[in-house]
């Protein structure tokens, strides 16, 4: 379904830009945006309790402007560098976003992955690999740019920023709910890209030469945008946004099926291949869960037990020595009196104080033993 809908906002872009020459990657975020603040954002203005829109900008504002900026910057960067560099690297370095999304999972959400998660991620990346070279074969065209290595690192930016947006959505939609992020997303999403595009694109609109089918495709655009938005969230929480980005790169072979018939792409063997393996991989990751590190998993300190207090008192038990008495509690009975700090507090003194009559009783019998 994510896949269909990334499918559905390559199809529009491509007509929008061959057919109509409208190449407008930010007022197209926008629109979507808009949508996203429409329904979501209004939806979380009217939500009673502390959790509302005034209540979440008060305490958080800033982490969501930031979120926002990243979203913003990582749709538009993407788009931009098709400007300057070639399909093939777009669609190889566009993977690079996976490495740093499972990174940056390990360090902020302590996701744990086993060895099968990393074999799953190589298939995939070995099945990219395989549709870039059918693209290859095929003759497809490049759309060569003016300069590839600007093109390139417009690439990886973007799919940096995407995996902290992503990651950054997964712990927003498991720990907190769907409505805040899709809605704080839209208010600051609108805000930044209304911004950018008043500053960068305001006359590519403005040359626009209106019609009702462009408007049909940048709706059909902003609808897939708006659908994919608000799906991710659903997936996300139930599986991991690095197993969702791996089952979205199936995206791009659903548009060079639809190119067959649409743009006249020329139809190889590979690309059913190159679906082939990614789904291998994708499913190969999904059939092991990934965990959760404890909070403490890290720490080589072994646990404080009482074992030790327990033998020291059998040891002085079976050497007839006399039962120490617990000595006062130095914070008062009440609180060594059913808290888990006066019984610890209690278990403490108790051993120092067992070991303070062990050796008194020891030096009392060396007197004993050998006067002066």
């Amino acid at each position: 379904m994510l896949s269909l809908c990334i499918c559905g906002t390559a199809i529009t872009s491509q007509y929008l830009a061959e057919k109509y020459r409208v190449n407008c990657p930010m007022f197209q975020s926008f629109l979507n945006y808009c949508m996203l603040f429409l329904i979501y954002t209004t939806m979380l203005a009217f939500r009673s309790g502390s959790d509302n829109l005034l209540g979440i900008l008060r305490r958080k504002w800033w982490k969501y402007i930031l979120l926002g900026l990243a979203d913003v910057e990582a749709n538009y960067l993407i788009v931009k560098a098709y400007q300057y560099t070639t399909l093939t690297s777009v669609q190889l370095l566009d993977c690079f976003g996976i490495p740093v999304l499972m990174a940056l999972s390990w360090f902020i959400l302590h996701a744990r992955y086993r060895v099968i998660h990393f074999v799953a991620v190589f298939v995939c990346l070995l099945g990219v690999g395989t549709m870039v070279g059918a693209d290859i074969l095929a003759g497809r065209k490049d759309g060569s740019g003016s300069d590839v290595l600007i093109g390139d690192i417009l690439v990886l930016l973007g799919a940096s920023l995407y995996s902290v947006s992503n990651v950054s959505e997964e712990y927003i939609v498991k720990n907190l709910s769907r409505l805040e992020f899709l809605g704080m997303l839209g208010l600051f999403g609108t805000i930044i890209s209304g911004i950018q595009l008043l500053i960068v694109e305001h006359k590519d609109v403005a040359s626009i030469h209106w019609n009702w089918k462009i408007a049909l495709l940048l709706l059909a655009f902003a609808l897939c945008m708006f659908c994919l938005y608000s799906f991710m969230p659903l997936v996300i929480k139930v599986t991991s946004a690095t197993s969702v980005n791996l089952g979205i790169l199936t995206a791009d072979l659903y548009s060079l099926f639809f190119g067959l018939f649409l743009f006249g792409y020329k139809f190889s063997v590979l690309y059913i291949l190159s679906f082939t393996i990614i789904m291998m991989g994708f499913v190969l990751y999904c059939s092991t869960p990934t965990r959760t590190a404890e909070p403490g998993e890290s720490s080589s300190v072994p646990p404080v037990t009482t074992i030790g207090i327990d033998n020291l008192g059998l040891k002085l038990e079976e050497s007839g020595f006399p039962e120490p008495s617990l000595p006062p509690c130095s914070w008062g009975a009440g609180t060594c009196r059913g808290t888990s700090r006066g019984r610890a507090a209690a278990k403490a003194e108790a051993w120092s104080w067992s070991r303070h009559c062990s050796s008194v009783r020891i030096q009392k019998e060396h007197r004993t033993m050998y006067p002066k």
